[in-house]
């Protein structure tokens, strides 16, 4: 019997309780879980960064890799900016293992999924840049998330549009969708070999993958991992994910049996 295909997915680096932790939304887990998966979390360490032959030999045993989102943020000197000051939270340990993490998975041909943080983290380490703070941006609107409970702030807020015979929309016909939006962040400058995926009504990219990617190589700046199964989109994203990381392991005998 098969077993189910492995994902890594990257934690935060926290502190709970006075100590430093490994830290993952059990949402992003679960809806792996619901779409065959079996999620492993990868710790992250400021350290790994030294050691890129290590983490090229733990993604190897992996049939794929997701970047979740977070509240902290990429820190400004990775793409060359001074900090703004609505920017406050980071986590330099993340940021470390992300952006070795994302070009040995690519090298490898490893399914890659990057939701809201990883969304950004992709566009950094292909050399992009980031809007500290979307809503003071002339010309685009506020896309944090409103007040109230946790339904509301993940409930669609504004419009998308795919990019016609783009990756994204080859999973998805339908040329437009509603996304929820719970990010300050956001996409300045394109990260060369990234194409854009799919745009808001406000001209903020949503969706990118990978130009020269062998596989499946997508991140998405909403979070499609809150209740995927009731969104046609974000239901579309994860089975496409899904179906990448099964062919994955169906080219690695040696983890495809039990």
């Amino acid at each position: 019997m098969k077993t189910r295909p492995l994902v890594g997915v990257i934690a935060c680096h926290r502190e709970v309780e006075g100590h430093p932790a490994q830290m993952v939304t059990d949402k992003y887990l679960r809806a792996l879980w619901d779409f065959g998966l079996s999620p492993v979390i990868l710790p992250v360490w400021e350290e790994q960064e030294a050691h890129p032959g290590e983490a090229r030999a733990l993604l190897e045993r992996l049939d794929g890799l997701l970047l979740t989102g977070s509240y902290t943020n990429v820190e400004p000197r990775r793409y060359g900016v001074e900090r703004a000051p609505e920017n406050l939270r980071d986590d330099i340990h993340r940021d470390a293992a992300a952006l070795m993490w994302i070009p040995a998975a690519l090298d490898l041909g490893l399914p890659l999924l990057g939701i809201c943080r990883g969304f950004q983290e992709l566009n950094v380490a292909f050399g992009g840049t980031l809007h500290q703070a979307v809503q003071g941006v002339p010309g685009l609107q506020d896309h944090r998330e409103p007040e109230g409970d946790r339904e509301a702030q993940y409930a669609p807020t504004h419009e998308i549009t795919l990019v016609p015979g783009g990756r994204l929309a080859a999973l998805h016909p339908v040329s437009t969708a509603r996304v929820n939006s719970l990010h300050q962040q956001g996409i300045a400058e394109l990260g060369p070999g990234l194409v854009a995926e799919a745009y808001a009504a406000d001209g903020l990219v949503e969706a990118v993958s990978v130009a020269d990617a062998s596989g499946f190589a997508l991140a998405v700046q909403w979070h499609p991992e809150w209740r995927p199964r009731e969104h046609p989109l974000n239901d579309a994203l994860y089975r496409g994910f899904a179906e990448a990381c099964r062919v994955r392991q169906a080219a690695t005998p040696a983890r495809s049996t039990a």
